[in-house]
């Protein structure tokens, strides 16, 4: 950890976000299952502040909402004019002041837009500030196109002397590649009073923080720039282009720490993970595969191909492929797919079996419990050992109100039933194909519904002369053979 715990954190989030042309604040646009905003609140986090303070300006209705729900803890500070970063500062240092907050401390400086930032990082950062006694040290980084960065100006020994803005900076300036990242780690107490002496005499009229160095030079304390390992963890995100970037940079890096804990991602180009996502040892992703929000796959299990689960627990020992699952609990050993889809509270026990074109909602399947193919569960409860047949569709909504069904241990039930609900088969009762359950079926007993099957001779013949069925029939006829008359029983 750092040297000390900062006396706080303050998170610039007053941008309105142009570039990305969107009705949302640029901040809580979502990267890898989380809003930008909350990757640098967790990076930042890790540092254990006495006091985060975010900025809040375009869109702070929305933003404040975020936070009261997501970060309850995180005090906000108001930017009501965007008038530069160094203004954004000023007014949270106004708004802790206004809580009777001392900045005794080392204060760290961050951007809401750098949702790669980790908090490993910003610790480095402290560290550095706090062993070399500095004022300020910059948090800098060597990158490959500094276009529209801040420069990093050292003198001819190679020491820091200050900050120069993309539209301030001379030509010379601008081949400089040392950029200024926007986070800082500052002396508290001096910050409180280097916020009142920002100018507006730049190209914008601004008032940046960037000057703070300079100004805290010229009162003869020390300054100093610590560069980032990874200068991609710095990278602000503007548009829709680089949001995309960021999003494949922090998806890869996800995954790279899952395989190297023991998991098997086939095809990394197109597995998608969120930060909350969790993988035990031996499991399998397979290609085409989504885990979203706070996904939990076991140890040994198999997910994928072409799969999207979303805060769906996936049991040790289970294989998932092609489904859809939305907070959904698939048991150990369970058999999901392919093509299945699992809404919001699913439950499927240890050793059961969602197959083929089968959607289930809100119902338990027990354990050993099959529901193979081409099936809706709707509000039910399928004992354990029970087998569903084909086709069946459990009737759960009257028009007005939803209802259970309850199917018992070890019950079969027929091909094409329809279980209108409220309703229950019985431990070990069976039902035949095509069987409507409108009323309860004892444990043991048989339902069944349909009547006897009719057989009328040349029926098609006589009603559908002309078509290719009559045709054929008469073909039949003349070759002397005729279909069997149907078994009528069961």
């Amino acid at each position: 950890m750092s040297a000390s715990r900062p006396a706080a954190v303050i998170v610039l989030a007053a941008g309105e976000g142009t570039r990305m042309k969107s009705r949302h604040p640029k901040v809580l646009h979502e990267i890898c299952g989380r809003s930008m905003l909350d990757h640098v609140l967790a990076a930042a986090h890790e540092l254990e502040p006495e006091h985060t303070v975010v900025v809040v300006g375009s869109g702070r209705e929305r933003v404040t909402r975020h936070l009261a729900d997501t970060a309850p803890d995180v005090g906000t500070a108001l930017q009501e004019q965007q008038n530069g970063t160094g203004h954004a500062v000023r007014m949270a240092v106004a708004q802790l002041a206004s809580r009777g907050v001392s900045l005794s401390g080392t204060v760290v400086l961050a951007y809401g837009d750098t949702p790669l930032l980790r908090g490993r990082t910003l610790d480095d950062l402290v560290a550095a500030h706090e062993s070399e006694g500095n004022a300020v040290t910059v948090l800098s980084a060597e990158v490959p196109d500094p276009t529209g960065y801040g420069r990093v100006v050292r003198d001819a020994e190679g020491v820091f002397t200050g900050i120069v803005e993309h539209a301030d900076a001379t030509e010379r300036q601008r081949g400089i590649h040392e950029i200024n990242s926007g986070m800082y780690a500052f002396d508290g107490a001096l910050l409180t009073s280097v916020v009142e002496r920002f100018s507006t005499d730049n190209a914008k009229g601004e008032e940046y923080i960037t000057e703070a160095a300079g100004i805290l030079r010229g009162d003869g304390h020390r300054v100093g720039a610590a560069p980032a390992a990874d200068w991609v963890e710095i990278q602000g995100v503007n548009d829709r282009v680089q949001l995309a970037e960021a999003r494949r940079l922090l998806n890869d890096r996800l995954l790279t720490r899952h395989m190297r804990e023991g998991v098997t991602v086939v095809d990394p180009a197109s597995t998608w993970v969120d930060t909350d996502v969790r993988i035990g040892v031996d499991a399998v992703v397979e290609p085409q595969t989504q885990l979203r929000a706070s996904t939990e796959i076991g140890e040994g299990a198999r997910v994928g191909p072409g799969s999207l689960l979303s805060d769906t627990r996936v049991g040790d020992d289970a294989h998932v492929s092609h489904t859809v699952a939305y907070s959904a609990e698939i048991g150990p050993e369970t058999e999901v797919g392919p093509y299945t889809y699992l809404r919001p509270g699913s439950r499927l026990d240890s050793g059961s079996k969602a197959g083929t074109f089968v959607e289930v909602k809100n119902s338990t399947v027990a354990e050993g419990a099959k529901v193979p193919h081409l099936t809706y569960v709707g509000d039910a409860d399928i004992g354990r050992g029970a087998n569903i047949g084909a086709s069946s569709v459990f009737v759960n909504y009257d028009g007005v109100d939803k209802h259970r069904t309850t199917i018992g241990d070890h019950a079969r039930t027929g091909s094409d039933n329809m279980f209108v609900a409220p309703v229950s088969v019985g431990d070990g009762a069976y039902t035949g194909a095509g069987t409507v359950v409108r009323k309860d079926v004892p444990s043991g007993a048989l339902s069944v519904t349909h009547g006897e099957q009719r057989i009328i001779e040349g029926w098609v013949r006589r009603k559908r002369p002309g078509t290719p069925a009559a045709e054929a029939a008469e073909g039949a006829d003349d070759d002397g053979t005729k279909p069997d008359s149907a078994d009528d029983g069961e």
